[in-house]
């Protein structure tokens, strides 16, 4: 079978297709034949060498994907050869005609949910679950702002809370993500490339200012959250790409938290409920994943530009 394999850490460019040899599930395995691939940004920065330098060459990157089961190991007792199933992590990589899971790495895919769409699950929606459940433990009739909502994690994070009753702006940078964000559930929608677009949010707030902020690029952001948050508000740095200086008596003066947020610190637990809350949601139709873009798994490495270069409209997928 064929995958995507990365020798040495640089640029996309250092991605290529490679024959590798088939995959055998081991007792409590199995392995799903892969339809489509989900692109994250933190794809790009493992390939990248700055989240895991000791990661050991060569690898297949990817953690999510969707497919068919095609084999499973004598231990396996709640899976079956033909599922259709979405993956969140697995042993070998997604990035690949065929990717080895242990059982609990794969779940059920609903009928009426497409391969893309399963593939657009994992990271996006487990961090936009984390961040606003697990982290600022988001409740109903609070107000939550999600920076970046055109984006994977900012569409989940937009039908999950809005799933959950709370108040949901979004913002985007175009007409077309502001459109996909109102599309998606949000209450209100802000174009973050207009000067003072945070100005709006105490209008939108009565005065108050939103309880959740979900910061997808804190170094740009995180020092005018803070102005623009309720009393007892939290952040949650979901994302960022250098360094902020911020004014801590703002933070002071709300009682306000800055919280940390990354998904691989997520305990069994914590996993085990983010994905009965998915399967919930897709078999209920609050939660339907947007696919901006497929491109043959051959293209990974444009994928990779794409996902940190372009404006963010749903999700990248690579078919196999």
């Amino acid at each position: 079978m064929k995958a995507i394999r990365v020798h040495e850490f640089g640029e996309p460019e250092v991605m290529g297709l490679e024959e590798v040899a088939p995959l055998t599930p081991g007792p409590a395995e199995v392995v799903v034949r892969v339809h489509a691939v989900g692109v994250n940004p933190v794809d790009t920065y493992i390939r990248s060498g700055q989240y895991r330098p000791d990661l050991n060459l060569p690898y297949t990157p990817g953690f999510d994907g969707a497919g068919v089961i095609s084999a499973v190991g004598s231990e396996v007792r709640h899976r079956h050869v033909g599922e259709r199933v979405y993956v969140a992590w697995s042993l070998s990589g997604t990035y690949a005609e065929e990717v080895l899971c242990k059982e609990f790495q794969t779940h059920p895919l609903p009928e009426g949910i497409s391969f893309g769409q399963g593939a657009a699950i994992g990271v996006p929606y487990g961090a936009a679950f984390r961040a606003l459940f697990q982290r600022a433990h988001g409740v109903a009739g609070e107000s939550v702002l999600v920076h970046g909502a055109s984006g994977g994690v900012g569409i989940a994070a937009v039908q999950l809370a809005r799933g959950a009753g709370l108040r949901v702006i979004g913002t985007a940078g175009t007409e077309k993500g502001e459109a996909l964000v109102l599309a998606q559930g949000a209450h209100h929608v802000l174009n973050h490339r207009t000067e003072g677009y945070l100005g709006r949010v105490q209008e939108l707030t009565c005065g108050k200012g939103v309880d959740v902020i979900l910061e997808m690029l804190a170094n740009v952001n995180l020092d005018r959250d803070l102005e623009v948050l309720a009393k007892g508000g939290r952040v949650v740095v979901i994302g960022s790409r250098g360094r902020v200086e911020i004014d801590p008596r703002t933070a002071m003066g709300k009682e306000a938290a800055i919280l940390g947020m990354i998904l691989f610190n997520a305990s069994d637990r914590e996993l085990a409920s983010m994905h009965a809350a998915f399967g919930e949601g897709l078999a209920n139709g609050t939660l339907r994943p947007v696919v901006g873009r497929e491109l043959p798994l051959a293209d990974a490495a444009e994928a990779h530009h794409a996902v940190v270069e372009s404006s963010t409209f749903g999700k990248i997928v690579l078919i196999p």
